[in-house]
């Protein structure tokens, strides 16, 4: 049997500080922060969310999962030069771009820079 995968539902970021990460993420990329259960948090936007994972907390299941080794690419409609803008406002260094880049089902116009625990974000337009 060859199994068909449709899309990416959620993925898992191991942070140091649940709330540091929440309100950044709120605050430079507009995600919606929410408490799924006491203590847990994810962070959503569009049909998709990141799961946010205390570092303190990992379970055994991730017992290797570290703090900062994430590194993941969102897609935007928002025009790349008034993302700069936005993100130079909020004091996030860019690490890389604009630049042209591979994506999954096409090319892109890519920036990147860190979040809090030193994961690397990519924020995209589709070319």
């Amino acid at each position: 049997m060859k199994i068909q995968l449709e899309k990416i539902d959620h993925i898992v970021l191991c942070v140091a500080d649940v709330s540091k990460t929440r309100a950044f993420y709120e605050r430079v990329l507009g995600m919606e922060s929410r408490e799924e259960r006491p203590g847990k948090y994810s962070l959503h936007f569009g049909d998709a969310k990141i799961s946010l994972q205390d570092a303190s907390t990992v379970p055994d299941i991730a017992t290797d999962t570290v703090a900062g080794s994430g590194n993941f690419c969102l897609i935007t409609s928002v025009p790349l030069d008034r993302l700069l803008d936005h993100l130079v406002s909020e004091g996030v260094e860019i690490r890389d771009g604009p630049g042209q880049r591979s994506g999954a089902v096409g090319d892109l116009l890519s920036v990147y820079f860190n979040d809090p625990d030193g994961n690397l974000v990519e924020v995209s337009n589709r070319l």
